[in-house]
């Protein structure tokens, strides 16, 4: 089996690897690089578990190999937090609305909604459940992780307007 050698900036750090032709992207983020954060759920690019941003654009990272991905940037769930100990707005949002119960898709719904929170801090109901729509919930009934993405807008609203910005 022949390895090929890729360079990849996972959550602003730089890493190199040699990694099979036919290795999965999530496969590599949790055992080569141990984030673990990006969860392997149905390995089909259907539940939206393995969500990262890959040069700013959510995708599944289940559906793509890691050569693929060489020379981008990446932002897994544990690129959201501003450091080790905190949490980022919209994290602490879908703590405080509860919007998470077992947590295994909260990593893909966090990447859904950070993406959407780049883009527009004035989201509808409507863009934010087409925002989160690809990422399949069995416990919330998706109505706190709505509410959680709307609070999270407000507070980042209120924190541009006050200290001329806060990332999501």
């Amino acid at each position: 089996m022949s390895l090929h050698e890729i360079t990849l900036t996972v959550n602003s750090a730089v890493h190199r690897g040699l990694v099979p032709a036919r290795l999965s992207l999530v496969d590599f983020l949790r055992e080569g690089l141990l984030l673990t954060g990006t969860h392997a759920g149905c390995e089909h690019g259907v539940c939206g578990a393995c969500s990262i941003l890959l040069d700013g654009v959510p995708m599944r990272s289940c559906l793509l190999f890691a050569v693929q991905a060489d020379g981008c940037a990446i932002t897994t769930v544990e690129g959201l937090a501003p450091g080790p100990e905190g949490l980022s707005v919209l994290q602490d949002s879908f703590w405080e609305t509860h919007a998470l119960q077992c947590g295994f898709c909260t990593p893909g719904m966090l990447i859904a909604a950070q993406a959407l929170l780049q883009s527009t801090l004035t989201p509808s109901d409507e863009e934010i459940r087409e925002a989160i729509g690809g990422n399949l919930c069995r416990c919330t009934g998706y109505k706190q992780i709505v509410d959680a993405v709307k609070l999270a807008a407000d507070r980042l609203r209120g924190s541009n307007r006050a200290e001329g910005g806060v990332q999501p």
